[in-house]
Order: C-alpha cells, then structure tokens, then sequence
C-alpha cells in the first residue's frame, strides 16, 4: 500500500506541475491582454473588457465540451485500447473546430444585440472591434485544448507547458510591438489585441499538432490516418460526457457573474471591493484547476483499467493535496490582506480607504471560499475521470443556483449584510458543492468497485 500511495502521489505531481504551469500561462495571456487594453486608453478598456466577457461566456463552456476528450482518451489508454485514443482525439478534433466556427458566428452577431442589453453604443462599437478578430481564435484554442487533453492524459504533459509558455511570451511581445508601433508595424488598437490572440492561439495549436506528429513517442496511434470524417459512436460519447461538464463550467460561471451583478446594484465601492478579491482568488484558483486535470486522468487511466482501487487512491491524493494547497492560500488571505491588496491599488492612498477596508474583509472570506473552490473543482475533475458528467452537473447546479445565488441575495439585501452577504453566500453555495462532489466521488467509486478485485494486487502505469 505505500508503494502503491508514493507512487501515486509521485505520478499525480508530475502531470499537475505542467498542468499548473500552463493554466498559469493562460491567464497571463488574459492578463497581457488587459493591460495592453489600459495602454490604449481608458474607453477602450471598458469596450474591451465587455468583448472579453462575452468571448469568455462561449469560451468557458466549450472548454467544458473539449474537456471529455482528455477524460476519454485517459480511460482508453489505461484500457490499453491505442486506437480508441486515435478515434476520441480525431472527433475530439473535429468537435473543437465545430463549436470553435459555430461560436465564432455568434459572438460576430452580437453587434446590434448589445446595445438592446443596456450596453452604450460607443462601448459595444469598441467591444466589437476587440470580439471579431478575437472570436477566431475560438477554433485554435479549443483544437489545442483537445490536443493537450490528448497528450496529457497518455503521460505526456511537458510539451503543453513549454507552448503554452512561449505563446503567452509570444502575445506580450506581438501586442506590445502593434502598440508600440516596433518595426514599422501599424497601430491596430482593440482589433490587433483580438488578432494577436487569434493568431497566437491557433499558433499554439499548430505547434503542439506538430510535436505530436514528429515525436516517436505518439507512432503508436497512427494519428494521420482517418482524420478524413468524424465518426458517430465518438462524438456521441465526446458529446455524452462533454455537454454537462461545460453546462457545470457555464453554471459555475454563471454564479460568479450573478455575485458581480449584486455588487455592481450595491455601489461602486463594493463592485471595486470584489473585482479585487475576486482577482485574488482567481490567481490562486490556478492550482486546483491545473491539479483536477491531472486528477482526472490518472482517475481515467485506473478506471480504464479496472484497477477502481487505484482510481479511488488517485481521487483521495487529489483532493487532498488540493484542499492542503488551499489552505497555505488561506494562511496568506488571514494574515496579509493588505500586502495582497497593495498589489492592485496604492493602499495608503485616502481615495481608496473605503475599497481598502472593504476588500480586506472579503479576503477573510475568501480564505474559506478558496478551500471550497479548490476541493470542488479536483473532486469534479476526480468524477470526471470516471466518465461521469451527469453527476457534477446536479451537484454543481444544486450547489451553485439553489444554495449559492439565493443565499447571496437573501444575505446581501434582505438581511442587510451587504458585499459580505453575497460572499458568504458565495462560500456556502461552494462549501455544498464541495462536499457533495466528494461524497458522490466516494458513493460513485464504491458502487464501481468490483468484488473480483484482490487486495493488495497493484498493477501500476
């Protein structure tokens, strides 16, 4: 049993490291972005900003989709089944440009409808300009993220890291070049920032595709051949499992954006308050969501496998590991609030006093916030991994829309409490959803448990 726990942990930590490093990545892109947007200008900023929300509501839940290739291929790989991995990343592949086109020509049709959405016509014009270049990198993106879930999910990691790295290096250097107006190149304001993405985005695509044709390692899937046409039996498995974990990943997200709404009805001293911490928690959400990848395919990899004791091992080291990370979050969020502040807004300037004291509180509660994001999220990745999305999508739903947002508002309005209301309401529609993905995780693994299995038989990968 100890061989069995070290080795686990020691395979867990080698697939999240890379994992961890390019969810990083990602949101230094997001960020690059952001601040390439304030370089421009106040007004283009806040059209910008408006672009990347609603980018972001498409973007949020076809990841969600493409996440089930690497769930899947995780699964068939630990079956020791090469050419079901080859079939589940063609249609996966096949999949992602679908949803990426389909996406791309709604968020291009946008324009006359943000306006009627209360939107001012000289922000939606301007959150055009940014979207319509952006909405090309949808088909990229989604192409890379079926293709990282891919190589993933048979133990290959590094390469993900390495692209993801320079793509994001590539992005800061590129903008700031159209910006800066660097080796004669024209200034395209919001529209180069959209396109630069696009163009990084489908870049990484096409490296990472590259890497997996040439290197020897991936020979054994053939993956050149019957790329032709996608194939049914596939897609609807991709679609069987993707569909309620990019509903999950929407309704999560869409918990957030109805918290934002209560802050913004509050004031603008507690809509800043909670942009802040807000921020703060998304960085450090960077872990546990790098870490329930991983833990979704070594999940994956056990269940294909048969080997369920493993699986549950895999599952327990998770969350876990996640839920002590978390707390090290919250050790920081306790006792140096202002220090964390201070990185977003000169804290001993007067005019942000009131912001200042606001936020620190609501880091207090984001300290429990953070733990309960953070086990909800790898104990989803763990169900996942049992190819199961049905399960986190009524736990997710139930935890985050009949506890979560009613708690919110009950707290903020009608008992006064304010921008604290709507977090600890926030906290406990997490803290149902947590414990409810971990008991399924654990009702789910003991009913899949087979009586054949003889103990202290290991069969490791």
């Amino acid at each position: 049993m100890k061989n069995a726990l070290g080795h686990e942990l020691g395979a867990l930590l080698r697939l999240a490291g890379p994992l961890i490093s390019a969810q990083l990545a990602h949101a230094l892109m997001i960020f690059t972005d952001t601040l390439m947007m304030a370089m421009l200008g106040p007004k283009q900023l806040a059209g910008g900003a408006l672009g990347a929300t609603c980018y972001f509501i498409f973007s949020i839940f076809c990841t969600g989709v493409i996440a089930a290739v690497g769930s899947l291929v995780a699964i068939r790989h630990g079956a020791g089944d090469p050419q079901g991995v080859t079939r589940l990343l063609q249609n996966g592949l096949w999949l992602a440009l679908l949803l990426g086109m389909v996406s791309a020509l709604c968020l291009n049709g946008l324009g006359p409808l943000l306006p009627h959405l209360g939107q001012a016509p000289d922000a939606a014009g301007l959150a055009m300009e940014f979207l319509r270049p952006l909405s090309l990198a949808l088909p990229g993106y989604l192409c890379f993220m079926a293709l990282r879930g891919f190589t993933s999910a048979i133990g290959h990691p590094g390469p993900v890291m390495a692209i993801s790295i320079a793509g994001t290096a590539a992005n800061f250097v590129i903008n700031y070049a159209l910006i800066k107006g660097w080796f004669g190149l024209p200034s395209l304001g919001l529209g180069g920032i959209g396109m630069t993405t696009a163009l990084v985005s489908s870049g990484m695509a096409l490296a990472l595709a590259l890497y997996i044709l040439l290197a020897p390692h991936y020979r054994l899937y053939g993956l050149r051949s019957g790329l032709g046409r996608p194939q049914r039996a596939q897609m609807r498995d991709l679609l069987r499992l993707g569909l309620p974990i990019g509903g999950t990943y929407a309704a999560e997200q869409g918990l957030f954006t109805f918290a934002t709404l209560c802050m913004g009805a509050l004031g603008s001293v507690q809509l800043a308050a909670h942009q802040i911490a807000m921020q703060t928690v998304a960085l450090a959400f960077i872990v546990p969501q790098g870490l329930s990848y991983a833990v979704t395919f070594r999940v994956g990899l056990h269940y294909g496998a048969e080997r369920l004791h493993l699986s549950r091992l895999a599952g327990h080291l998770g969350m876990s590991l996640g839920a002590a990370l978390m707390l090290l979050f919250a050790l920081l969020f306790w006792l140096l609030p202002e220090a964390i502040i201070g990185l977003f807004l000169d804290r001993h300037d007067p005019a942000f006093a009131d912001i200042v004291t606001l936020a620190v509180s609501l880091l207090a509660i984001a300290a429990w916030f953070e733990l309960f994001d953070g086990l909800q999220s790898i104990a989803m990745g763990a169900i996942r991994g049992l190819n199961d999305g049905r399960t986190t999508l009524v736990i997710g739903l139930t935890g985050y829309w009949c506890v979560g947002a009613p708690l919110a508002w009950l707290l903020a309005f009608a008992l006064g409490w304010g921008a604290q209301g709507v977090w600890w309401g926030l906290a406990a529609g997490l803290a149902v959803t947590a414990t409810g993905l971990v008991l399924g995780f654990q009702w789910k693994t003991a009913r899949l448990q087979r009586p054949k299995a003889v103990e202290g038989e290991v069969c490791l990968s």
